[in-house]
């Protein structure tokens, strides 16, 4: 089956339980890292690993496991 790579702001406001608006901002923030470390970003959607992982959904694992 399909894995979605970028999550919507509705996928996140499920997610999370939160508003709309609120899932927007969480959007926003997520990408202002990944383009910090100048990674390819999506308005308006999310990387699903990074918001996985910034959300303590998946456990980061060293060396790339």
């Amino acid at each position: 089956m399909y894995k979605a790579i970028f999550l919507t702001a509705d996928q996140v406001m499920e997610q999370l339980q939160v508003s709309k608006q609120k899932a927007y901002k969480i959007i926003q923030q997520l990408n202002r890292e990944l383009d910090e470390q100048r990674l390819i970003t999506v308005r308006g959607r999310v990387n699903a690993d990074y918001f996985y992982e910034r959300c303590c959904y998946q456990k980061k694992t060293k060396g790339g496991e």
